[in-house]
């Protein structure tokens, strides 16, 4: 397999564009700098393949930290990386999962693109020695492991082996349905330290063409280099964004007026209010947020659905802006785009639907249909 070396140099655009491609989640980019920083002082590389380029018969597989953000913060980053240096849970659990499959690992995918998500799987990979392949599981993040192109072209989640922060390994050999490995996964990881790693959805070179969100790294990384390059040329970074994306129509300038906890079906999620400004003066938009953007209306209608994507952006820099940082009186610009083919493909298949539909944040109410490219 040919490779793609990153390079110290990328770290900062690469970000940049993982946090917007992260529509609110995917963990914190000042986070995911720290891995990489952490792997560039201990010579570690990155070596990144193609889709195209994985041969179809290789052995695939994805995965990622799991844990509580208020733990990460408790045991402090700093820390819990200096422990990663002795014990790297998610090479742990890989290696667990090579032992079920009877296998050696060809390449690992990253599940979700994000500003910690994507850097722990490629520090996965620099230690492994395994090539991390350019795309993941979504082309944005999601807060449920069965939330995914995958699920819905065939890949199945288990076998999913779990270990939990103190080194308990649990493993998911099988599950009648698709969110089953996400509930026991968290579950684990709450019995456990709050922190933990898990390795899933195992397939062949030949299935993951098939399912792959494709070049989202390199993507991330371009998307990156467009906002730095626009904020040093004085330009607007917004537009920026906006034209990096095919069929954004969807632009809303604002500031957050409310926030709101609501409970359904046994989970919290946050709905903010934004009042328009500017050129959306007058309008009134609405986001349901699961860690991540889920549901977008405007005055009252319906715009986007997960998995089609809201990305939350700070006016004036074009900065991804986290779901944890939003607040009462923040300017905001939301701008919706579909996501990919291959995902709206899989949302709209009959395990995708139950898998990832608008039921599991909060609204049974609603059918996910596709957003259109203009």
């Amino acid at each position: 397999m040919s490779t793609l070396h990153l390079t110290p140099e990328d770290i900062n655009p690469l970000l940049e564009g993982l946090a917007i491609l992260g529509t609110g989640g995917g963990g914190s980019p000042t986070w995911g700098r720290l891995i990489l920083e952490q792997d560039v002082r201990m010579g570690r590389q990155w070596n990144i393949v193609a889709p195209e380029d994985v041969p179809d018969g290789a052995t695939v597989v994805s995965g990622g930290i799991m844990g509580s953000v208020k733990a990460l913060e408790a045991i402090g980053f700093e820390n819990v990386l200096q422990g990663w240096e002795a014990r790297f849970p998610l090479l742990e659990v890989t290696r667990a999962m090579s032992g079920l499959l009877g296998r050696s690992i060809d390449a690992i995918v990253p599940f979700e693109a994000g500003g910690l998500n994507t850097p722990v799987i490629l520090s996965l990979g620099a230690r492994a020695g395994i090539p991390v392949v350019d795309g993941d599981a979504l082309g944005r993040s999601a807060p449920e492991t069965n939330m995914t192109s995958f699920i819905g072209h065939g890949i199945n989640i288990p076998p999913m082996p779990l270990i939990d922060h103190y080194g308990n390994l649990v493993i998911v050999q099988e599950a009648t349905i698709p969110t089953y490995p996400d509930e026991i996964g968290r579950f684990v990881v709450s019995k456990g330290g709050y922190m933990g790693a898990n390795n899933h959805y195992p397939m062949t070179g030949g299935q993951l063409k098939q399912a792959v969100i494709p070049h989202t790294i390199t993507e991330a990384l371009g998307l990156g280099r467009k906002v730095e390059a626009a904020r040093r040329q004085g330009a607007d970074p917004i537009a920026a964004v906006s034209e990096h994306f095919v069929g954004s129509a969807h632009e809303f300038h604002g500031r957050i007026t409310s926030l709101r906890e609501e409970e359904h079906l046994g989970f919290y999620f946050t709905t903010a209010t934004l009042e328009g400004q500017d050129r959306s003066a007058g309008r009134q938009a609405e986001v349901v947020i699961k860690n991540e953007t889920m549901l977008y209306k405007l005055d009252g209608e319906v715009v986007c659905i997960f998995p089609d994507m809201v990305l939350m952006l700070e006016p004036g820099t074009g900065r991804g802006v986290m779901s944890v940082e939003l607040r009462e009186g923040l300017g905001l610009v939301l701008l919706a785009t579909p996501c990919h083919p291959r995902l709206q493909a899989a949302a709209m298949s009959e395990i995708g639907r139950s898998a990832m539909g608008p039921a599991r944040f909060g609204h049974p109410d609603l059918a996910y249909q596709p957003m259109r490219r203009d």
